[in-house]
């Protein structure tokens, strides 16, 4: 009997330090306002612990990182001190290669935004002060709720110039908070409960309920009367997601790619030329007649790698249809849009379309989603890598099979070995995809 209570006893002990010990191990985390430091250990328990966490996955080698981190320095505390905190924190991912390689790290820095556990890569701003408002979005209502023209105009200032923002007039938000909730990530939504005569003049409508869409980047503003059914609300939110005429970047073309509307591409030589805006105006034009489909533009001098997939040799500028594939339309009759009446040539474009006057026609390589997601990282540089070793192992045992075998000389010799050096510099490529 004695045994057997010491043996419980001696089960008790054991099962009390494992307890306490396993709690001591256990990491914890303080909202002080700086940069938590974050490794394998207690990374997966930092994600969980807050709603909102900024991950910053660095190398201490490479430069763009290193002129990163003041600023992430500064914009923490601030963040810190949110009515729904943001937490930045960082990680050596050079160090922790396993870590790195979970969340598909291929390039430094890789920002990580973890909303309640789930990533998304981040593409805002880098600066503190611009990233602080960009990030404010994810700390906020669903749905703000504003009970004055003041409070209006402080939400429209504060909310900036990085996304779209959705006022409600007259609505009650229970209208919107589904569609709010879905498109967090890419919108403000707000209600506003009390407003004024002047404030309807101000953001042009005439009667509520009413439900304003403003896209400051863009200087554009639309209202949708109704009907408020959850899928005519949805056509209008994500319709004005993305502006009428949109110039195409890696960032814009994420954008449309999650939009399933087909893109109407128009390709100028140089975006910043005057007859290209008049241009750009005349496709807004035509793009609010025709809702179901995107109008976008891009510059041969801005994005040549993506605007000669669309075989720039015709006459610029000119017009395709594109679904986001490695296919593309061409209208026929409609190759180039030159000439004294563009919004014309560009209506007959449209209408050439939905009439079925198209030739498919395939994008040069390579695939233009390379394009999209990024067309080089660091993996790449592993393939490099590989085939300059196999040319090398090819040439030496050609070489030893030479009866008689050349000595290449010294400065050949030292050449080859920058080359290779070149091609493994990991800065050069590894930072380099991940510049501002």
């Amino acid at each position: 009997m004695l045994t057997k209570m010491r043996f419980l006893l001696v089960i008790g002990v054991v099962f009390l330090i494992h307890f306490f010990c396993v709690d001591a191990e256990e990491p914890s985390f303080s909202l002080d306002g700086k940069v938590l430091v974050l490794d394998e250990s207690n990374f997966e328990s930092a994600i969980s612990s807050f709603d909102h966490i900024l991950v910053d996955f660095y190398a201490p080698w490479c430069g763009h990182c290193k002129r990163l981190s003041p600023q992430l320095d500064a914009a923490a505390p601030v963040l810190a001190n949110l009515k729904s905190p943001i937490v930045i924190a960082k990680v050596d991912a050079d160090k922790f290669t396993r870590l790195a390689r979970k969340y598909d790290v291929g390039a430094f820095p890789t920002i990580l935004l973890f909303n309640h556990g789930v990533p998304t890569e981040y593409h805002g701003p880098r600066k503190a002060e611009l990233l602080v408002r960009y990030l404010k979005k994810f700390a906020a209502s669903d749905v703000s709720i504003l009970d004055s023209d003041s409070a209006v105009s402080k939400f429209v200032e504060e909310a900036g110039t990085f996304f779209p923002v959705y006022i409600g007039f007259g609505l009650d938000s229970s209208v919107i908070e589904k569609l709010a909730i879905k498109y967090k990530k890419s919108a403000w939504f707000s209600v506003a409960k009390d407003f004024s005569e002047d404030l309807m003049v101000l953001y042009d409508f005439d009667k509520v309920p009413a439900l304003v869409s403003l896209n400051p980047k863009y200087n554009e503003q639309s209202t949708f009367y109704g009907p408020f059914e959850e899928e005519f609300l949805e056509d209008f939110v994500k319709q004005n997601l993305i502006p009428l005429a949109v110039p195409v970047s890696r960032d814009t073309l994420k954008l449309m790619e999650a939009d399933d509307r087909k893109i109407v591409l128009t390709i100028v030589e140089d975006e910043n030329e005057e007859r290209s805006r008049e241009l750009v105006k005349l496709l807004k034009a035509a793009a609010s007649a025709n809702r179901d489909l995107i109008f976008g533009y891009v510059g041969v001098k801005q994005l040549e790698e993506f605007a000669e997939k669309f075989d720039i040799r015709t006459k610029l500028p000119k017009m395709v249809i594109w679904d986001k594939s490695d296919d593309y339309l061409s209208v026929v009759g409609s190759e180039s849009i030159e000439g004294e009446n563009q919004l014309t040539l560009i209506s007959k474009f449209v209408e050439g379309y939905r009439e079925g006057r198209t030739i498919q026609k395939t994008i040069s390589s390579p695939s233009l989603m390379k394009f999209l997601h990024g067309s080089f990282d660091i993996r790449m540089v592993y393939f490099l890598v590989f085939i300059v070793a196999v040319v090398i192992l090819i040439q030496s045992i050609y070489n030893g099979g030479d009866e008689y075998q050349r000595v290449p000389n010294e400065e050949h010799v030292h050449h080859s070995s920058n080359s290779v050096s070149e091609v493994e510099s990991k800065e050069y490529y590894k930072a380099g995809v991940k510049e501002d």
